[in-house]
């Protein structure tokens, strides 16, 4: 049997980076092609940066892909790399006149094919995935080809992300192609448990393929969306030949033994209709050599290490990649506010994290204390600016009483970290988790202030299980734990009167989050939830919480997002609506 050593690119990719895209796209193809590769592939859209949302409708920036795309087969060739076969995805446009009903201009998500300088073969993804984050219905227009390319001797079938998800379409074609190798190029955004998901869906389209499949993934982040790589390759009977690891670039090298293509190229129609498309770059299979690269399969990560990694790659992304070196964060010494510190120093290292504590005269003394003891553990910065005086100006001023004047107190910290990130430069974050924004605990331009959320998507019971995870892993390496025991073990509260405690206004967080996750996540109408076991009174009031509380999370920052439907793009609901569950 012929064979080929598959280099598969896991990277990370920066929307609109044309030029540094294409610099990483050079350095991973010298790494590969050293190592003896004879074909190298690269994530969806890895020359654009994905997903470029309504940069797809602007024809000056279709064009720039283009361009970029016929400027790197040149520089390929040029350094000494045209050899090597280089599967790229990019942005395209279809050649078509534009019909109604489709995006303007007919753009196009496609990946090529470079050799010897040259554009070889291009193609578009086939389905288009309309639901979550995805709305490749407004931006692009389908694929109609079943590209296959014929590299030393084997047929490899080509296909992009959703054509592997979805019935149908590529998959079967493969197999009609009579392909030897499919593969993949996908930036298939993380949630929690995709890695599973996406392991058993890689092995099952391998078998109706009836060839060896690869799967490369992108990693690193895009403002909401995080890519954990985990780049697989499996065989035809859905045995894993090697997986990489999560959140980490990578160029994951196999050597593989695959069946000799036909004589004859395969030609003609195949499943959905998919006009077969043939190249052949090299026909002959290469000498026999000694396999270097019999596959490595990374180590699947807990639960807990897994969202919390995808935390870390989310801030980081943000941060880096608009150019910010810095953040601050407003530390009370509570769970939510150091879980988002933790992140923060994995993410940028300490001395890039700066936290303010900013006591009230209801701020106790343990708070105060727990901050500190948070700066001491981790080496951020923390500084002390005392509200007393601004907050006891406006109650002379106003004479305000009740929740007004709890939420004066959380408005007048937004404001001083807003004006302490205008004059020092810092990244404001914002610490709510998925629990408050959910039900509305939060005060517009108070807590909710900041440029980004990092546990915006974070359950507040999840939310313990990662810090109590965190601490675990430091000290399972001889660290210093970063989160205060205190921090984890005391009862939540936003010390904005007496005594108050969050289980004053909400259930129990292990109550609310998993009435939460069946109406928030899983769309469960309250008739369902109560089914399960909940009070119907319960039932009625977190709902109507949520309900009413639409207007909050639209002026919520970014954030990371690491479940199913996270509040944002996946979860879109009007906010003057007067429907209602009804138990």
């Amino acid at each position: 049997m012929p064979q080929l050593r598959l280099a598969l690119n896991q990277i990370d990719a920066t929307v609109g980076d044309l030029d540094g895209n294409a610099d990483a796209v050079v350095r991973w193809t010298r790494h590969a092609a050293d190592r003896g590769a004879h074909f190298v592939a690269f994530p969806e859209m890895v020359l654009t940066g994905y997903p470029v949302e309504d940069l797809a409708l602007r024809s000056s920036f279709v064009e720039a892909s283009c361009a970029a795309l016929r400027a790197l087969a040149g520089r390929l060739a040029a350094e000494g790399l045209g050899g090597t076969p280089v599967l790229v995805g990019y942005l395209d446009r279809s050649g078509e006149r534009h019909r109604y009903g489709q995006p303007a201009g007919s753009p196009k998500d496609a990946a090529a094919v470079l050799h010897r300088g040259e554009v070889v073969l291009t193609f578009a993804k086939h389905h288009l995935p309309n639901y979550g984050v995805f709305d490749e219905f407004r931006y692009f227009v389908p694929g109609d080809t079943m590209p296959v390319v014929r590299v030393a001797g084997v047929d490899v079938a080509l296909a992009i992300c959703e054509d592997l998800w979805q019935d149908g379409g590529r998959v079967p074609s493969a197999r009609i192609a009579g392909a030897g190798l499919l593969v993949t190029v996908n930036a298939s955004p993380y949630e929690l448990n995709k890695d599973d998901t996406r392991l058993e869906l890689v092995r099952k389209r391998a078998q109706e393929a009836g060839c060896t499949t690869a799967y490369v993934a992108m990693t690193g982040g895009q403002d909401e969306l995080v890519y954990d790589g985990d780049s697989i390759v499996v065989d035809g009977r859905g045995e894993v030949v090697a997986r990489a690891a999560q959140f980490t670039e990578e160029c994951l090298l196999v050597d593989l033994d695959l069946p000799a293509a036909p004589a004859e190229p395969p030609a003609g129609i195949a499943d959905d209709g998919l006009r077969i498309e043939h190249v052949t770059l090299s026909a002959e299979p290469v000498a026999p050599y000694t396999r270097r690269y019999a596959g490595v399969v990374a180590e699947s990560l807990g639960d807990e290490e897994e969202m919390y990694t995808a935390l870390v790659t989310g801030l980081r992304a943000y941060v880096t990649k608009n150019g910010f070196r810095s953040v601050l964060i407003g530390l009370s010494g509570g769970i939510d506010s150091s879980l988002v510190a933790a992140v923060a120093c994995d993410a940028l290292g300490a001395e890039q994290v700066y936290g303010i504590s900013m006591p009230s005269r209801y701020s106790s003394r343990h708070s105060r204390d727990d901050a500190a003891e948070l700066a001491r553990r981790t080496g951020l910065h923390l500084r002390g600016v005392p509200i007393g005086p601004m907050f006891d100006a406006y109650m002379e001023s106003l004479g305000l009483t009740g929740l007004a004047e709890e939420n004066l107190q959380s408005r007048l910290r937004g404001t001083l970290l807003m004006a302490v990130s205008n004059q020092e430069g810092p990244l404001v974050l914002a610490p709510g988790n998925k629990s408050e924004l959910a039900v509305g605990y939060s005060t517009l331009y108070g807590d909710s202030v900041g440029a980004y959320g990092p546990i915006k998507d974070v359950y507040k019971s999840v939310v313990f299980r990662l810090a109590k995870w965190r601490n675990a892993a430091a000290a399972e390496r001889n660290e210093i734990p970063p989160i205060p025991e205190n921090s984890i073990s005391k009862p939540p509260s936003a010390e904005l009167r007496p005594d108050q405690l969050d289980t004053d206004s909400l259930p129990d967080y292990d109550v609310l989050d998993a009435i939460l996750e069946l109406y928030v996540d899983r769309d469960r109408g309250s008739a369902e939830i109560v089914a399960r076991g909940y009070d119907p009174e319960l039932v009625e009031r977190v709902l109507r919480m949520v309900d009413t509380a639409e207007y909050k999370r639209r002026q919520y920052p970014p954030g990371t997002k690491i479940s199913p439907k996270g509040f944002g793009k996946d979860r879109r609901l009007p906010i003057t609506n007067r429907w209602r569950e009804r138990a």
